[in-house]
């Protein structure tokens, strides 16, 4: 079922990243205090980046206990390990290697140089495997339920590697599936499906920018996930879109926070 989105506006995308590494901050502590551990699914882009790095620099990061966190990735581009387009390898660069994670609770997707080689359809198996084993018998389904899963929005309204009408976004039963000949480069890559998005206590789409504006606007606005994926990513208890003044410049008023920060 899912959850009616919300609507946070910043001023601008500094802030932004600034407000939601905070929100993060406190999920996390909140989860850890509740169930001792926490689970979050990072973004790539200049946004899930800038939260990142907005994260690195505030000093309440240090509340959380970063051994008992496991991070998972919504997709990944797929090449080899370290490559600096790879969403791990950015993460890792903006705040991981600065914080002290337990590596065998960093769950990065694998890379083209990996034990599956150039099968992206078994890497995605594998990764698909990966969260079924982690998922308990409280999780009802093949995948964690995850405390915070974050997404970019494109300006086409793809969200992780769903891209509108390709076959990842109309896959319903498996969690995680490879892509072949996405329409931005790399074209192979390896991406959570809705299902297994939908598996998220929340969901935070992050958009800053004008050319995020359209985006939200039609995502925001009824359409089918078919054709606008970031309208079919919602989380089980919120769905959260964080925007800037740009990103939100083309919402109809009538969606539009009564009060924004």
């Amino acid at each position: 079922m899912s959850t009616a989105p919300q609507l946070v506006v910043h001023r601008d995308k500094a802030l932004m990243a600034q407000a939601a590494a905070a929100r993060l901050i406190t999920r996390i502590v909140d989860a850890q205090a509740s169930r001792g551990s926490a689970s979050v699914v990072l973004t790539g882009g200049r946004n899930g980046n800038g939260l990142l790095a907005a994260l690195a620099a505030a000093p309440a990061r240090d509340a959380i206990d970063w051994s008992r966190l496991d991070l998972w990735w919504g997709d990944e581009r797929f090449l080899p390990e370290g490559d600096p387009e790879r969403n791990v390898t950015q993460a890792r660069e903006a705040l991981l290697d600065s914080v002290p994670l337990d590596p065998k609770r960093v769950h990065a997707m694998p890379a083209s140089d990996g034990p599956h080689g150039a099968d992206v359809d078994a890497a995605a198996a594998a990764y698909a495997e990966e969260l079924a084993r982690t998922a308990g018998p409280e999780n009802h389904g093949p995948v964690p339920t995850f405390d915070v899963l974050m997404l970019g929005v494109g300006p086409d309204t793809h969200v992780a590697s769903l891209f509108p009408e390709l076959p990842a976004v109309r896959e319903t039963d498996r969690t995680v599936v490879g892509v072949h000949g996405a329409p931005k480069p790399p074209p192979t890559r390896v991406t959570l499906t809705l299902p297994a998005i939908r598996a998220a206590r929340e969901v935070w789409l992050l958009a800053a920018g004008e050319d995020k504006a359209r985006a939200a606007a039609i995502a925001l606005s009824g359409a089918g996930e078919i054709q606008a994926p970031a309208a079919g990513a919602y989380g089980r208890s919120r769905t959260l879109w964080l925007l800037d003044g740009a990103a939100a410049s083309q919402l109809p008023r009538s969606l539009y926070p009564p009060a924004s920060a």
